[in-house]
């Protein structure tokens, strides 16, 4: 059944008008930090599953499992570890800001602000745990220790 109302006087101009015209939402920095929380919480969610898996292939088989063990020291995968630890930590950073924006009454007037300052956090933190967690890596490829 076709509706024959008509649409609220001034939507279809409102809609295109904040980002420059057309009806596509290209969003904003909310919408961002939303789609990196879902993506850090589902790589945690996949990273933890593999553990448990790799962990539990120690009473299956101690041979598998040090042979898996030892496939997780090469330099790709301490990139991947770094990537895991940025991810956590954002997520976490983040979750924190999600429940003072959710909980606290001037959450909602302060998540621009706060989304700033978890970033801040995390570059501040992933500087110095980068230089730590490659250290052995980059000295290892290019003839240190």
């Amino acid at each position: 059944m076709a509706s024959t109302t008509a649409p609220a006087a001034g939507a279809t101009e409102r809609a295109g008008d904040s980002r420059g015209g057309g009806t596509l939402y290209r969003g904003d920095l909310g919408m961002w930090s939303w789609v990196a929380h879902r993506i850090t919480g589902v790589l945690t969610f996949f990273f933890l599953f593999a553990h448990v898996l790799d962990t539990a292939l120690v009473r299956v088989s101690p041979n598998a499992y040090d042979k898996v063990i030892e496939t997780y020291k090469n330099p790709i995968v301490n990139l991947f570890e770094l990537g895991l630890v940025g991810a956590v930590l954002y997520h976490a950073l983040n979750g924190i800001r999600v429940m003072l924006v959710d909980f606290w009454s001037k959450g909602p007037k302060y998540q621009r602000p706060m989304l700033w300052i978890i970033l801040a956090i995390w570059v501040v933190v992933m500087i110095p745990g980068a230089y730590f967690m490659l250290e052995r890596t980059v000295s290892n490829l290019f003839g240190g220790k």
